[in-house]
């Protein structure tokens, strides 16, 4: 919410920030109550309250934890009881009370007392400013890569060698829970000295071994075909099947060897022979590369694969000779190399006849470097931004020069001004200064710069993002942060990384937070490539896609959820999610957009005619495709869905969780298992949940969830139409707990519709709470109903809740400790 500051508050420059609220979101201040016209008074609603909810929650039944006697109408103008208050709105305006059993509010009744609600609540926000805690703030791993990447201009993606993040408020950016153990300190460490090594362009000792697993699904209940005849990844050449690729750097140029092992002629496929090994050396010049093998693509499949029809134990020996394949190498897209490799092999234990050839693994050994040769130091985007200058006729032994010193200083100067995101200091640079010095009396120039840019890396300036507070201010006292900070929690937000040259200097200027300037630049940063960050690590958490390649359906029960519809099914979402983003659509596409984006593969899945090749593009759905919005897409249904069944009771918590912001509160302890079969019946996933429903423990919750898990039965575990299940029709109507009815997706569409601005509330809380790095409170929810009823304005386009989150106060401003000893949360070298 943007906030008229009162004169106490120490902003600067604080006409800067509600000229943004203005200019973006025609907010003048004062924002009057008196606008809503409304007789409503507080004791008006006092007078409702205590008719409608003194039956329940008094102090002899205490339901839900709390006693009207324990609230009063005045709380809200004096701060109090605000958590209270606030659900009690939201349970007013999802129609959650008064119960179903209990006399309704009428229309106007309902009308008065959340317009009453919502107009104190604000007002007092208003009046009151506050933004929050900050926690200090590490660096997740995510942000981390992201970070060293554009620091070094180092094209290599560090993330997976990172231990991973806890999550707190679906978030693993949380700064609560983003502590840092011995473990992490070893791990950040050691890969601080790969990455500066290579940045630097120092030449590795040996040759080392990069490998790569290429993803498989292996046989299909052991009889069938796996799919190794598609074109497996982008990077290969397009007359390509099977294999694979993946990114690799080499630290310098020299000759490398690229070798494969083909799948050992089990169903398994877990050997690795020898004899099962081809290989290639060539030269690779140093920087990143994508190394690839995979077979030859025919118009045909040219090789001839019988089915194994009598068992595990049965070895089905080849009914004819051996082809020759074409094997080839692929490095950066092109074919370098190829080989002849036959279409099975023969071994005393068994043959290649009932599967495909495939390879399964990939290993790169290099650089191998003639030991008398003197190595070039390499050439590329790392070193050129890293080595701003370089003296002459400096080895290793050699005595340190001034003009050594003086070279470092200005290298680790700029590095410490981009990694520390504020201009360095002195005190920034002699620390690192004297690494490289201690480094230098054993490595030359180059290593020495490594081993201090090692060091600024796992530094809490480059590990931490720290907002220390201006001096002189009260205690308590609500200030807006610089720009130099608020373009670091920008560039956070919007890229999970460092601002960059632009951002640097806007702020540098102070202009950052112009309103003109500010909206061209989130504009400009949304349309950069880094904004895939808020697909990853937005996207990828909010959606639980991050999840898919973990969740792993029964083979038996779903043979057809292979690896490349894995794959398509998130790609689906992804690229969903990122043409909302680039194309500035409306957020009400996510509840049922008309259109999706399929390939041939998963078209097939859904049933949908008329869509071939690999590629996703985008598909235009009609009102018989049984799909629309994220709800229709595979990857949510499968997600919600147990490995042999799927879960309506999952699918309509992830409904109230991510869609409506509503989440059911935590089941009771020792919460019974659904019972699946009465008298030696089966029973239905209805049948079950109305057995479930019987214990009015479970059913307060139930009802809420059931019914939106229902109206997706007709879509299995992973996703696929159906009609039956167990040979019986499926049912999908449903009711609401007001009353109101539906049926299947379609009606849930309706449901959501009707539902809208609260998507609209439940989105805004997710990307704030991702902007934030911290959970949400009571008092956050002014700025979230603000956010909200200004991005109303634009049609509710993505882009202007960016916008509005950018410019609302939590993201804008901090406060200073409120006892003066209470230290501040900042990190120091010593």
């Amino acid at each position: 919410m943007i906030s008229c500051f009162s004169p106490k508050l120490a902003l600067k420059p604080s006409r800067s920030l509600i000229a943004v609220a203005v200019t973006l979101f025609g907010v003048s201040c004062p924002v009057l109550s008196a606008e809503s016209g409304t007789s409503f008074t507080a004791k008006d609603a006092d007078r409702l309250l205590y008719d409608r909810c003194e039956d329940c929650h008094n102090d002899y039944i205490f339901d839900g934890n709390w006693s009207i006697e324990d609230i009063d109408v005045n709380d809200i103008a004096q701060g109090h009881n605000l958590k209270r208050w606030e659900a009690i709105l939201k349970s007013v305006s999802m129609g959650d009370m008064p119960p179903s059993d209990k006399k309704p509010l009428t229309a106007q009744e309902k009308a008065s007392l959340l317009q009453w609600l919502e107009t104190s609540l604000d007002d007092y926000s208003e009046t009151h400013p506050n933004p929050g805690r900050a926690t200090l703030r590490r660096l997740n791993r995510h942000e981390y890569a992201n970070s060293v990447r554009d620091l070094l201009a180092l094209d290599v993606d560090i993330a997976d060698a990172l231990p991973g993040d806890d999550s707190g408020y679906g978030f693993d950016n949380n700064a609560d829970v983003l502590s840092m153990s011995t473990t992490h300190l070893e791990r950040y460490l050691y890969v601080a000295g790969k990455v500066s090594k290579l940045a630097a362009g120092v030449t590795p000792a040996s040759a080392t071994k990069t490998t790569y697993v290429v993803p498989k699904d292996g046989s299909i209940k052991n009889s069938g075909i796996p799919s190794f005849d598609l074109r497996m990844s982008d990077d290969l050449p397009l007359d390509s099947r099977g294999g694979g690729s993946f990114s690799f750097y080499a630290p310098v140029t020299g000759q490398y060897e690229i070798a494969g092992y083909l799948n050992a002629n089990t169903n398994n496929e877990v050997d690795r022979l020898d004899a099962l090994r081809y290989s290639h050396s060539l030269t690779l010049s140093a920087g990143n590369h994508t190394i690839g093998m995979a077979f030859r693509k025919r118009l045909a499949l040219t090789e001839h694969v019988p089915k194994i029809r009598k068992g595990t134990d049965y070895v089905v020996l080849p009914d004819r000779a051996a082809t020759q394949l074409s094997l080839d190498f692929v490095v950066d897209g092109a074919r370098v190399h190829e080989v002849q490799v036959p279409s099975y092999h023969m071994s005393s234990r068994f043959s290649q006849a009932a599967f495909l050839r495939d390879v399964l693994e990939l290993e790169i050994i290099g650089p191998m470097l003639p030991e008398t040769q003197q190595v070039q130091p390499p050439d590329t985007p790392a070193t050129r931004q890293l080595f701003v200058c370089y003296p002459q006729n400096v080895t290793a032994g050699s005595p340190q020069t001034q003009e050594e010193i003086a070279c470092a200083s200005r290298i680790l100067s700029k590095l410490t001004s981009q990694a520390y995101r504020r201009p360095s200091t002195t005190d920034d640079v002699e620390p690192l200064l004297s690494v490289f010095s201690r480094a230098r009396e054993d490595l030359d120039f180059r290593g020495s710069i490594a081993t201090a840019l090692q060091a600024l890396l796992v530094s809490p300036g480059f590990l931490y993002l720290q907002e220390p507070a201006p001096a002189g201010l009260a205690p308590g006292t609500v200030y807006q942060i610089d720009d130099m900070a608020f373009a670091a929690r920008l560039a956070l937000f919007l890229w999970s990384s460092l601002p960059d040259q632009t951002l640097t200097d806007l702020a540098q200027r102070g202009t950052l937070r112009e309103p003109a300037v500010l909206r061209q630049q989130i504009q400009r940063m949304l349309r950069s490539d880094k904004a895939q960050a808020l697909v990853d690590n937005f996207a990828g958490q909010w959606l639980y896609l991050r999840n898919l390649p973990y969740h792993a359906p029964d083979v038996f029960e779903f043979p057809q959820f292979t690896v490349p519809l894995r794959q398509s099914i998130e790609g689906e979402t992804r690229l969903f999610f990122t043409r909302i983003l680039k194309d500035n659509r409306s957020i009400f596409d996510f509840l049922n957009a008309e259109y999706s984006y399929l390939n041939e593969k998963l078209a097939a899945h859904y049933g949908l005619p008329g869509v071939k090749g690999q590629a996703l593009r985008r598909v235009d759905l009609d009102a018989q495709s049984g799909r629309g919005g994220l709800l229709g897409q595979a990857s949510i249904l499968t997600l919600t869905s147990n490995p042999n069944h799927t879960s309506p009771v999952k699918r309509g918590k992830w409904i109230l969780d991510n869609l409506l912001a509503a989440s059911p509160p935590p089941p009771p302890p020792d919460v019974p298992a659904l019972v699946a079969e009465h008298d030696g019946v089966a029973l239905t996933a209805r049948e079950q949940l109305k057995r479930h429903r019987e214990d009015p423990v479970c059913a307060a919750c139930h009802k809420r969830m059931d019914p939106l898990g229902l109206a997706l039965e007709q879509y299995d575990a992973v996703g696929a139409f159906r009609t039956e299940y167990a040979n019986l029709p499926i049912d999908v109507s449903a009711q609401m707990p007001d009353g109101t009815q539906f049926e299947g997706l379609p009606g849930l569409h309706d449901i959501l519709w009707e539902r809208r601005e609260r998507f609209a509330i439940a989105f805004s809380e997710r990307l704030l709470t991702y902007a934030l790095g911290r959970g949400l409170e009571a008092y956050d929810q002014p700025t979230i109903r603000q956010i909200v009823k200004q991005a109303g304005k634009d049609g509710y386009q993505i882009h202007s809740i960016i916008e509005a989150v950018a410019i609302s106060i939590p993201f804008n401003a901090k406060h200073v400790p409120e006892t003066t000893n209470e230290k501040q949360q900042i990190v120091q070298i010593h």
